[in-house]
C-alpha cells in the first residue's frame, strides 16, 4: 500500500488492514456479511436505517459474536416526512390497478415506516450503549448535540455527500470522513434535500473535487466493482473505497433468489427511480421502475411514506409469483457483479487493487 499514503493513514486511524468498505445496504447487509468483510481486513457495515432499536441491537450483537474487528453501522438522517393526504391518496389510486392484477387492494392509508435518526432518541441511546467503532449517516446529518454525544462515546463518524457543499457541511459538523457518493451508486441517493436540483456528479470527479477541497479523508463510492476501480479512486485522492453492489451476490448477503437472478443477468441495467420509496434510488430495471416512468416525481409521496405502498405492492406480487416489484438496488457496475464468499471477495479486491 506504499503507493497510497492516504489509504495507509486511513487504515491506521480506523483500525482496518485494507481501505475497502462494504456499503451498509439496509435490507441486504447481514451480520455474517459484515463480519466476513471485517475479519478479512476491510470494514464491514450494517445498514440499520430500516431497523427498530431491538432489531438493531440484536444485529450488532450477532456481528460481535462473529468478529472482534472494527465495523460500521449506518443510519438514515432524512427530514421526517410531511404528510400530504391528497398526494398519498392519488398515489394509492394510481397503484390500485396494479394491486388488482394480483387480486388485492392497496393500503387505505400510508404511514411513515422508518424513523429518522435525527429525532430517534432511543436509537441514539442504544448506539451510545453499544459503542460500535464507526457510525455513518445517509441523507444528511444529525444535529450538533447528537454528534457530540457520539463523539463523547468514542465513536468515529462518516457521512455521505453528493456535492462539495454537502461535503463542507459534513466537515464543518466535525464528522471524521466524507463518503463521496457518485451518481453511479446503487440504492438511495444521499442528497440532503431531494427537492433541490441534483448535480449528478459521477464518482471520479466528485472524489477529486472533495479531495482537493477537504481536510478530512474522502471515501469514494458509486459504481466500483473490482480492484481496478478501487486503485483508480485511490490514485485520484480517495483514502478508501466503498462498494455495495459488489457484495450483493456473496452468500452471506440476504438478497433473495429473484434479486440474485436479476443481478446475475448478462448486461444487467439500472435506472434511477423515486417510485419504489419516494426518494431517488438506483435500481435494477424492473416492472416497478417502468411503472414509475409514467409518473412525475412530484406525484409520488414523500420518503418513506411511499415505501409503505411499495412494500405492500411487492408483497402482493410476490405472493402471486411475480417478482418485478422488489427494491432491487444496484449500481451502474451491476453487469460486473461476481458471486464469491465475502472474505474471498475482499481479499481478491485487495489483490486486484495492488493492496496486498
Amino acid at each position: 500500500m506504499t503507493d497510497f499514503p492516504a489509504a495507509q493513514a486511513f487504515c491506521a486511524r480506523f483500525g482496518i488492514s485494507v481501505p475497502i468498505i462494504q456499503a451498509p445496504m439496509a435490507g441486504v447487509s447481514t451480520p455474517a456479511l459484515a463480519a466476513a468483510v471485517s475479519g478479512a481486513g476491510g470494514l464491514g457495515s450494517l445498514g440499520l436505517g430500516a431497523s427498530d432499536v431491538t432489531t438493531a441491537r440484536s444485529m450488532i450483537a450477532a456481528l460481535r459474536n462473529q468478529t472482534n474487528r472494527a465495523f460500521n453501522v449506518n443510519f438514515f438522517c432524512h427530514r421526517p416526512a410531511a404528510k400530504d393526504s391528497q398526494r398519498e391518496a392519488r398515489w394509492i389510486d394510481f397503484l390500485r390497478p396494479t394491486f388488482a392484477e394480483f387480486g388485492t387492494r392497496p393500503p387505505e392509508q400510508l404511514t411513515e415506516i422508518y424513523k429518522s435518526f435525527v429525532d430517534d432518541d432511543a436509537m441514539l441511546a442504544m448506539v451510545i450503549s453499544e459503542r460500535p467503532a464507526i457510525v455513518s449517516f445517509h441523507f444528511g446529518l444529525p444535529d450538533a448535540d447528537r454528534i457530540a454525544a457520539l463523539r463523547h462515546a468514542g465513536i468515529q463518524m462518516f457521512a455521505s455527500a453528493t456535492t462539495l457543499e454537502e461535503a463542507r457541511q459534513v466537515e464543518a459538523a466535525g464528522v471524521d470522513a466524507v463518503i463521496a457518493q457518485g451518481y453511479e451508486a446503487g440504492g438511495h441517493r444521499g442528497v440532503f434535500d431531494p427537492a433541490l436540483p441534483d448535480a449528478r456528479l459521477s464518482t471520479l470527479p466528485l472524489t477529486r473535487l472533495l479531495s482537493r477541497h477537504l481536510s478530512v479523508p474522502v471515501i469514494a463510492a458509486g459504481g466500483l466493482m473490482d480492484g481496478t476501480d478501487i486503485a483508480a479512486v485511490l490514485h485520484r485522492g480517495a483514502s478508501a473505497a466503498q462498494l455495495g453492489t459488489a457484495f450483493i451476490l456473496c452468500p452471506e448477503s440476504s438478497a433473495d433468489p429473484a434479486y440474485r437472478e436479476r443481478l446475475s443477468a448478462a448486461g444487467a441495467q439500472t435506472e434511477m427511480t423515486m417510485a419504489v420509496s419516494g426518494r431517488p434510488a438506483r435500481s435494477l430495471v424492473s416492472r416497478f421502475t417502468a411503472l414509475g416512468r409514467s409518473v412525475p416525481d412530484e406525484g409520488i409521496p414523500a420518503y418513506p411514506i411511499a415505501y409503505d405502498a411499495g412494500k405492500a405492492l411487492h408483497a402482493a406480487a410476490k405472493a402471486n409469483g411475480e417478482f418485478g416489484y422488489g427494491a432491487y438496488w444496484a449500481g451502474q457496475g451491476a453487469p460486473f457483479a461476481r458471486a464469491l464468499p465475502a472474505d474471498e471477495m475482499l481479499r481478491m479486491l485487495a489483490r486486484e487493487a495492488g493492496l496486498a
